[in-house]
């Protein structure tokens, strides 16, 4: 088992896990991580097992303090040495979970956006996610602005 970071050549597993892991109003198109990769595929991490990509988290770096629909298809917001990063997914296949895996993600993401100096990490999720985020420091902030899939979300944050 192993962590690292995306290329372009990961695109069709990371799009194969997504459609595995969410519903179509809320995954990511295929298109839509191509452009990613390419503004930021250092902010993806990516958990492989037997040669096989299980788990991976996705996400940005921005000036922008909050998390809003924008910025997942627009890679604009993105700025090299911003302050925040924004996590945009957590996915995990199925036959994968709950074992630690996205634990470990996670925590990844964390400990390298603290080392790059960064103020914290933001991410949004729903309702029945909010203990599990609680586990790693993410701090409840109430009702996202996001209306991503029609769902409600909530904005979770970790200050450094």
């Amino acid at each position: 088992m192993w962590i690292r970071t995306a290329t372009m050549e990961d695109l069709d597993e990371i799009a194969a896990v997504e459609a595995a892991c969410f519903p179509p109003a809320e995954a990511a198109s295929k298109e839509q991580f191509r452009e990613r990769l390419s503004a930021y595929g250092d902010y993806f991490w990516l958990l492989y097992q037997d040669g096989q990509l299980i788990s991976f988290v996705d996400g940005m770096v921005t000036e922008e303090e909050d998390l809003v629909d924008e910025m997942f298809a627009d890679t604009g917001y993105h700025t090299e040495n911003g302050k925040w990063l924004m996590i945009f997914g957590v996915n995990t296949l199925p036959e994968y979970r709950r074992q630690g895996y996205a634990g470990m993600l996670i925590e990844q993401a964390i400990a390298d956006a603290k080392a790059q100096g960064r103020k914290g990490v933001v991410l949004t999720c729903k309702e029945e996610k909010l203990s599990f985020y609680g586990k790693f420091g993410f701090v409840n902030e109430g009702i996202s602005v996001s209306e991503h899939g029609g769902a409600a979300w909530y904005q979770m944050r970790i200050t450094f």
